[in-house]
């Protein structure tokens, strides 16, 4: 008798335990946002922001893929490092990378490009860093060009590197110029070239690896790049991008991210880059 009074008790606790359970479930935990998304902004259109809707930034001294924003500048523009990159539909994992800054922290890149906050930006969706110093932009997936400023850097006859300075005077100094928007290759204009007008590439288009003629369908561009100011002209059934005018190259020589080798090719000036300050092409 007392054996089943016990298996009685036993039998009531596990149905008690069991009808507890299925009526209390547990609830799901939150899921986690992705590390980089893809904002829509008023003004920008798409940008990326880090997991809560802080708005990134690229730094145009960066052009050779390595951080320059260090000391103060840090302090202004804080870095962006995720360990473990989830990333919205739309992003490609292939396009982010890491450095190590010269100070030893971490830095996620972005197409080449490492990635910060703006201390000012007090909310997501705020991009009050836009185009400070013109050289901070907000980080856009899809820039079809990129300004940068860098120093100019040539190569004498012994292929020894030489300064220049932006009139194309050796000297040390920093100066603005386009690049293309994927490889931060540097763009050059040619100073014998006219309103639209290609003077230098051959209709054969043997000297083309020399100067390659550079072309894209223009799109997104930083905010200091005005559309209106690009055009694209025929080259012998190839399109050419111009911008003010100039029609626009490539320099063969440039291989490395961030090159300028072509401003003193053959001579200083003879292929100048294209900035804001470039005046436009003179008529034919």
């Amino acid at each position: 008798m007392k054996n089943s009074i016990f298996l009685l008790f036993v039998s009531i606790a596990i149905l008690y335990s069991c009808s507890s359970d299925d009526s209390d479930p547990q609830p799901n935990p939150e899921p986690e946002e992705n590390t980089v998304q893809l904002a829509t902004n008023a003004t920008f259109g798409s940008i990326l922001t880090d997991d809560k809707g802080m708005s990134l930034y690229f730094f145009s001294r960066d052009s050779k893929g390595t951080s320059v924003c260090v000391d103060g500048c840090k302090a202004a523009w804080p870095i962006f490092h995720a360990d473990n990159l989830t990333l919205d539909q739309g992003l490609e994992a292939s396009d982010f990378g890491e450095i190590t800054r010269s100070d030893g922290d971490k830095q996620t890149t972005y197409k080449g490009w490492p990635l910060y906050y703006f201390a000012s930006d007090n909310a997501a969706g705020d991009t009050n860093g836009d185009k400070v110093g013109n050289n901070w932009y907000i980080a856009k997936p899809d820039y079809s060009l990129m300004y940068v400023e860098a120093q100019l850097v040539g190569k004498d006859a012994d292929g020894n590197e030489i300064n220049f300075k932006s009139d194309y005077t050796p000297g040390d100094e920093l100066t603005f110029y386009i690049t293309n928007g994927t490889t931060g290759r540097t763009l050059y204009t040619f100073i014998n070239d006219k309103k639209n007008v290609n003077n230098f590439t051959k209709d054969d288009f043997s000297n083309d690896a020399v100067w390659p003629i550079f072309h894209i369908d223009i799109d997104k561009l930083p905010s200091i790049l005005d559309a209106s100011d690009f055009g694209t002209i025929d080259v012998f059934g190839r399109s050419q991008l111009t911008y003010k005018g100039w029609p626009l190259y490539y320099f063969g020589q440039d291989v490395a991210r961030g090159d300028n080798f072509g401003i003193n090719f053959p001579a200083p000036g003879v292929w100048p880059i294209a900035n804001t300050d470039t005046p436009a092409a003179p008529e034919n």
